[in-house]
């Protein structure tokens, strides 16, 4: 009896124990914030991703009540400024920007100084598909001109990407994968370095997010596909890879990541928070302007998302032998 009624104790000073810790880290969110927030970008200025930072940071400032400040950590395809931010107290002060390419694709090519699936996840924010551009002196002028000339001279042609593991890197080696050949991966710290160096014409292709399509516009680039299985809103008439290169269909997408152990409340407040300003047709808007949409996605389900999409990404690295610099 003594030993049944301790053990009905200790079940009591247990949920007791879980239901005070819950009602701190509710108490915690309530409060927070308190000072000014840190929204890392790990990838230099001019990308999608720095893009997508600075259209969030102001009027999540606003709605939050505290400034939101982007601050741009570059390097390690994405890693740097992750790991910066991995490090950081779990208080709900550091958040990172993250891609597929810093949370999915790259660390499966390579250890990142984090654990990806160890982060707080906070939500999806947008999406769209990678954007295949080329140099405008490119001899060929669409995708099945492009096709055509890569398996022709599959040593010639070089792909930049925005670094080693990135999921520009991948698309590109995917592409070698499924048609048979072997072009140049010459990588770079970042999407805005690769872009630069394609508009003149120091590489050949690109598979850039979606941050290329005003060069597109402006007739610096051309955009011979897409990645995605279906057409693109922005621009219909751009025929989807998969049309041409059998099982071609990738996504590009951004969210956001918090330090380890920052408590559920406030990640899911600020993910309320930014579903709430995607869901603003001005802000909706920003997005499409650069190829993107809005694509909020609960705490839990994104922490899904990101551990079903590490395993495709795993299995492609493995049977295209992709190794680290």
């Amino acid at each position: 009896m003594q030993n049944s009624t301790s053990r009905r104790l200790f079940g009591r000073g247990v949920f007791a124990a879980a239901a005070s810790a819950a009602l701190m880290q509710a108490a915690h969110a309530q409060a927070w914030p308190n000072r000014p927030i840190r929204l890392v970008v790990p990838f230099p200025p001019g990308g999608g991703v720095d893009a997508v930072g600075r259209i969030l940071a102001e009027p999540l400032g606003q709605a939050l009540g505290q400034p939101v400040v982007v601050e741009n950590r570059a390097g390690a395809g994405g890693a740097i400024g992750v790991d910066s931010v991995a490090k950081s107290p779990p208080d709900g002060y550091a958040f990172s920007m993250v891609s597929a390419g810093n949370m999915t694709a790259g660390p499966v090519v390579r250890r990142t100084p984090y654990d990806p699936s160890a982060l707080g996840f906070v939500t999806m924010v947008c999406h769209s598909p990678l954007l295949l551009v080329s140099r405008t002196t490119l001899e060929a002028r669409d995708l099945a001109g492009f096709v055509d000339l890569v398996r022709r001279q599959p040593d010639l042609i070089r792909f930049a990407s925005g670094g080693v593991g990135t999921a520009t890197h991948l698309a590109g080696e995917l592409m070698n994968l499924r048609l048979g050949t072997r072009m140049l991966h010459v990588p770079y710290r970042g999407t805005g370095p690769a872009l630069t160096d394609l508009v003149a014409g120091n590489v050949d292709i690109f598979f850039s997010d979606s941050s290329a399509w005003p060069m597109v516009q402006q007739g610096q680039l051309r955009l011979l596909g897409i990645t995605s299985a279906t057409r693109w809103a922005t621009s219909p008439d751009t025929p989807p890879i998969n049309s041409i290169v059998s099982n071609f269909d990738i996504s590009n997408w951004y969210g956001v990541i918090a330090p380890p152990d920052t408590p559920l409340a406030i990640r899911e407040r600020l993910a309320n928070e930014i579903a709430r300003i995607l869901a603003r047709a001005e802000v909706g808007e920003m997005l499409g302007r650069i190829g993107f949409q809005p694509a909020p996605m609960a705490t839990v389900d994104f922490g899904n998302f990101v551990r079903n999409e590490t395993e495709i990404w795993r299995a492609v690295v493995k049977a295209a032998n992709i190794q680290p610099e």
